[in-house]
């Protein structure tokens, strides 16, 4: 027998088949079950005309069917649909060879069937299958009532509730800078907010100390300040010193006379936490007038670390400070008189009741008033700092006084330091007197 493609016509006799059974001119349904299926065919031959679309929805028997995805039925398609009944069924008579020219004559619908097909227009079957619309009368009204509302004010009046200002990314400069870990610096400020407490000390830690006072206190910070500024250290050095002495002095009571020891040894600390050229023991007990030897530092060290725990790394007003300023923005200026305030605040004992970020934010947002005459707080430097120009009224009033009187009295250590041009003369700018005004 002669070889055909599947997709190929070829008359094939009955008797050339082996072990198929013939019923009437038919295969049986062994056949049926066994054959190949063609691919051109597509499950329309034998398969009935579809009925009529009657108002955008199908006859009951055929919604099972769901023949062609419901689509009205036109004269195109009901044409295109017979002359591929047409095709099919002579293909198969071809292949099988049982049905004859009459059979074929029945296959082909006449003008008659086509006209029993009922055709609608596609564009008019659309406009009724979409459902109306709901109307809501209160809806309406309410609509209606605001629109003449609108009308009656002026736009300029209307306010934007809805839109808040963008808070700009002032990390986007330093994108390409590792140093700046800009990934991870948020995590890092969130992390300090929650340890800060933990730099903090009692406010009125002084009242357990027999022997010494806050005003003694006042005296040796002043003077380190200056021993600082002379040893030519780092800025965070001299906040952790202050820190560690605050830290030491709640827990453990001093004499007056081991009151300067206390102060030397706590520098002596964190130089060696921050600084990468420490100085040595000699000429901390030198710049001391040699008032103690070398045995009682290392000692006063050894009782420091203990009482403290070996816990050095907690977060001063340092390290706020630098991520503060960056919020706001600042220059060099700003930069200057911000570190001139903050640090005549590390002399007086009352300022150890505000957190360290409370006191970073305050000493910017005093320094800002200072430079532009007039309250400043941006949206920028709230959201970073957490704190609203409200939250920081108290302890700005207190820098306010500070300031004027830095240059009085025997505590000038800081205006001195801050009245040199390295420092940008920050010291001899106008106080904000104009906040003390809204003190209650």
């Amino acid at each position: 027998m002669e070889r055909y493609g599947e997709n190929k016509s070829a008359a094939i006799k009955p008797s050339s088949i082996q072990g198929f059974a013939m019923e009437g001119g038919k295969f049986t349904s062994e056949i049926r079950n066994n054959r190949r299926p063609l691919r051109d065919i597509k499950n329309f031959v034998n398969a009935p005309l579809p009925r009529a679309v009657i108002k955008g929805k199908p006859a009951a028997e055929d919604k099972s069917r769901n023949f062609e995805g419901h689509r009205p039925m036109t004269r195109k398609l009901a044409a295109s649909l017979a002359n591929k009944k047409l095709s099919h069924q002579q293909d198969s008579n071809q292949r099988n060879g049982l049905l004859d020219n009459e059979n074929c004559k029945k296959a082909i619908p006449n003008s008659n069937d086509l006209e029993s097909i009922t055709v609608i227009d596609v564009d008019e079957y659309m406009e009724a299958s979409e459902p109306p619309l709901p109307v809501l009368e209160n809806q309406t009204e309410a609509i209606l009532e605001e629109m003449e509302s609108m009308q009656d004010c002026n736009p300029e009046e209307v306010e934007m509730e809805d839109l808040e200002e963008p808070v700009p990314d002032i990390d986007s400069c330093d994108r390409n800078n590792q140093l700046a870990v800009v990934d991870y610096v948020e995590d890092i400020y969130a992390f300090y907010r929650q340890a800060e407490n933990s730099s903090c000390v009692c406010p009125n830690y002084m009242s357990q100390q027999s022997d010494i006072n806050e005003k003694m206190r006042a005296i040796l910070i002043d003077w380190l300040i200056e021993v600082h500024y002379k040893f030519e250290l780092m800025a965070e050095t001299l906040f952790l010193t202050v820190n560690l002495i605050d830290r030491f002095l709640e827990h453990q009571t001093v004499v007056r006379k081991k009151l300067q020891l206390v102060g030397v040894t706590a520098m002596l600390l964190a130089c060696k936490y921050e600084e990468v050229s420490i100085p040595v023991v000699e000429d901390l007990i030198t710049i001391s007038d040699r008032a103690y030897t070398r045995d009682e530092v290392l000692a006063m060290e050894k009782l420091m670390i203990n009482t403290l725990q070996f816990n050095m790394s907690v977060p001063t007003p340092y390290v706020f400070m630098r991520r503060f300023l960056k919020a706001a923005q600042s220059d060099k200026t700003l930069e200057l008189l911000s570190f001139f305030m903050i640090e005549l605040c590390l002399v007086e004992y009352e300022m150890l009741k505000f957190r360290p970020s409370l006191l970073a934010a305050a000493a910017i947002y005093t320094a800002q008033c200072t430079l532009k005459g007039f309250k400043h707080w941006s949206t920028t430097s709230e959201w970073h700092t957490r704190y609203t120009e409200d939250q920081l009224q108290e302890c700005s009033r207190s820098m306010v006084d500070f300031h004027q009187n830095a240059a009085a009295g025997r505590l000038t250590g800081v205006h001195r330091k801050y009245s040199t041009s390295k420092f940008g003369f920050a010291a001899k700018s106008e106080p904000a007197c104009f906040l003390l005004d809204t003190r209650l």
